[in-house]
């Protein structure tokens, strides 16, 4: 397909060359061609059946048609085919008479001019039809239609680079009371040029900061089209450098900010969350959402910064008190977020813990240590009718609302299940499914539930309930509930034969109850049960994730080497190797095996979800510098 056909295709699908219109408050009526409906009925039907002939390439017999329609009624739309065809059909004489007579009838419309041009190039005058290109830029006049209109001609030409001179001139011609900024990272991001693109949209910064939500959503979408993860990196180097260099730009500060919780760096989002802060005398929201959103992504020492800052900033402050509860609890999740937590540590938070609630008392402002508390005991003491009583006496007050006893009673739920008490487990998580069906909290109450019928071996209920969350407006439950029901449905044997899935599901409740090695030995049994069975992928990960979770990690990479090995074109395998990755970055401190299984994770694998983490990990071990 010919370049000009590559353009004029691209220039009608790409809306985005026309969305900066909205953008502009002064901008001049554009008159569109005639939509088919209201033309006649013949011309219509000439129409498509010039379009025909004109997308099967057959464009001698699309000009004849075109020129029927053209001479009935001659129209912009309709003689932009026409040309196309003309010049298709190497018919130059015809093409430059056409241009000829669209640019007397029109004296002042410039594209006509970057027509001829076109016709030019094509019969191989490349200095001919320069001089019509830059004959046009010379006539270019402060006119912001005529500019568009100009840029358009170019760009439907495949003349980008006349594109992009004709958007610069016109910004000057205008005075920069319009920038053309919106267009010109259009053209740059089509042509590959990143490096503008992103100096573009921070001229428009430049010009009105109130332009900042509209450029991070173009940024947002360019940058996750990305696969090589060039332009990310022209970006962040870019943003950083203006950011160090003109720290008084505040609109800075925020991309920088935006970004790096978009690329879940909260280290960095908390260094600039701070500065925005303190420089535009906030109270502290900003960064006690950072710190929130860090707790969610498992980034706790990035939490537990924040929730200090806060507490640092007085009691004056609103979120002083709530951050020291908050503070508690992230450094209870971090410790129990690590394999065989320190029994010394949580000892010392169960004090830490106790003390507070002391000083606040059981209260609805001290819900949230309340529960941390609960979940300590239970989980991890032993402690589980201290832990019942603690939520009991949370769910009688009176002045806890709803979603709040809702949350309770999930906590107290999963502690019962915990304890082996599943009658009452499931009717508190039917309880609250109940009262919040159409939130997300009801939701994850019945992912729970069928997780729970998924446990005990009724899988045919788990999954009636589980068809139902896959279109969950949690995005997260609806996964889950999709990645179960999968699960469920893939294990069946041939005869309908539930031996194997429930063996899986009982050791996968068993390890819920922290009975880790009875979990294995559970997991074993399938493996001398079942030589072949689908499900044996599953145990092999399954036994690496206990044995990391006792913080055997050298077991767990043997686990994950012969699933790998054994199973290299199932489901799980980029998962085994992505979970290996990481056991050699965090664990065995080897980076050169990490990036070896990131690389084969990425070349065997490319259509993973993972390769974009393994692509990003890789190229950090590798020293590719960012941030």
């Amino acid at each position: 397909m010919s370049r000009t056909i590559i353009y004029f295709f691209l220039f009608i699908a790409h809306s985005s060359l026309f969305i900066p219109h909205c953008y502009s408050q002064d901008h001049p009526t554009v008159t569109h061609p005639p939509l088919p409906f209201q033309q006649p009925a013949q011309e219509t039907n000439d129409e498509q059946l010039g379009m025909q002939f004109f997308q099967s390439r057959d464009f001698e017999k699309a000009a004849e048609v075109f020129a029927r329609v053209f001479e009935k009624k001659p129209s912009y739309y309709i003689y932009t085919y026409y040309l196309t065809c003309l010049v298709e059909n190497r018919d130059y004489e015809k093409a430059e008479k056409l241009v000829k007579n669209m640019r007397k009838s029109d004296p002042d419309a410039l594209k006509f001019s970057v027509d001829m041009g076109y016709i030019y190039f094509r019969e191989g005058n490349p200095d001919k039809a320069k001089k019509q290109y830059e004959d046009a830029l010379n006539k270019l006049e402060p006119n912001q239609q005529q500019i568009y209109d100009l840029a358009n001609a170019f760009t439907i030409r495949g003349e980008n680079d006349y594109a992009v001179k004709t958007y610069i001139k016109g910004r000057e011609l205008l005075n920069y009371s319009y920038t053309f900024s919106f267009e010109l990272a259009s053209v740059y991001e089509r042509t590959g040029n990143f490096k503008e693109m992103i100096n573009e949209y921070f001229t428009l910064l430049e010009f009105n900061q109130s332009f900042l939500p509209a450029v991070q959503d173009r940024l947002q979408n360019a940058l996750a089209d990305d696969p090589e993860n060039i332009k990310n990196e022209n970006f962040r180097k870019a943003v950083l450098e203006k950011a160090q260099k003109e720290p008084d730009k505040t609109f800075y500060a925020e991309i920088l900010w935006w970004y790096s919780i978009q690329q879940k760096d909260f280290e960095l989002a908390l260094v600039q969350a701070k500065s925005l802060d303190r420089r535009l005398r906030e109270d502290g929201n900003r960064v006690y959402q950072l710190a929130q959103l860090a707790v969610s992504n498992q980034q706790f020492d990035a939490a537990i910064d924040a929730y200090k800052y806060l507490i640092a900033k007085g009691v004056e402050n609103p979120f002083c008190n709530l951050s020291k509860m908050e503070l508690l609890n992230t450094r209870l999740l971090k410790v129990i977020s690590t394999p065989n937590p320190d029994q010394k540590q949580l000892t010392e938070l169960e004090k830490e813990l106790e003390e507070e609630l002391r000083i606040s008392g059981v209260n609805s402002r001290s819900i949230i240590i309340t529960k941390s508390l609960a979940h300590l005991d239970a989980f991890f003491l032993g402690k589980i009718d201290a832990a019942i009583e603690l939520l009991n006496r949370l769910m009688e007050l009176q002045d806890i609302n709803p979603q709040a006893k809702a949350e309770c009673k999930l906590e107290l739920a999963d502690i019962l299940l915990f304890s082996n008490d599943v009658w009452e487990t499931t009717l508190l998580y039917e309880q609250v499914y109940k009262d919040f069906k159409n939130d997300v909290i009801g939701q994850t109450a019945k992912f729970k539930n069928a997780k729970l019928s998924y446990y005990i071996g009724e899988f045919g209920w788990a999954e009636t309930q589980l068809d139902i969350l896959k279109a969950a407006t949690s995005r997260l439950i609806a996964n889950d509930a999709l990645a179960l029901a999968l699960f469920i449905s893939e294990n069946y044997d041939a005869d309908s034969n539930t031996v194997a899935l429930g063996l899986f599901s009982r050791a996968d409740l068993i390890e819920y109850r922290n009975e880790n090695e009875l979990a294995l030995k559970t997991l074993d049994s399938i493996s001398m049960a079942f030589a072949f069975h689908p499900i044996l992928d599953d145990v092999l990960f399954k036994k690496a994730q206990i044995k990391m979770k006792q913080g055997n990690y050298a077991a767990a990479d043997t686990l994950l080497g012969t699933l790998i090995k054994d199973f290299r074109s199932d489901i799980l395998a980029d998962l085994a190797m992505m979970t290996r990755g990481r056991l050699y970055e965090d664990h065995f401190g080897n980076k050169e095996k990490a990036m070896q299984y990131y690389e084969e994770l990425i070349t065997m694998y490319p259509g993973s979800i993972y390769a974009v983490d393994a692509r990003k990990r890789f190229r950090n071990l590798r020293g590719d510098k960012g941030f």
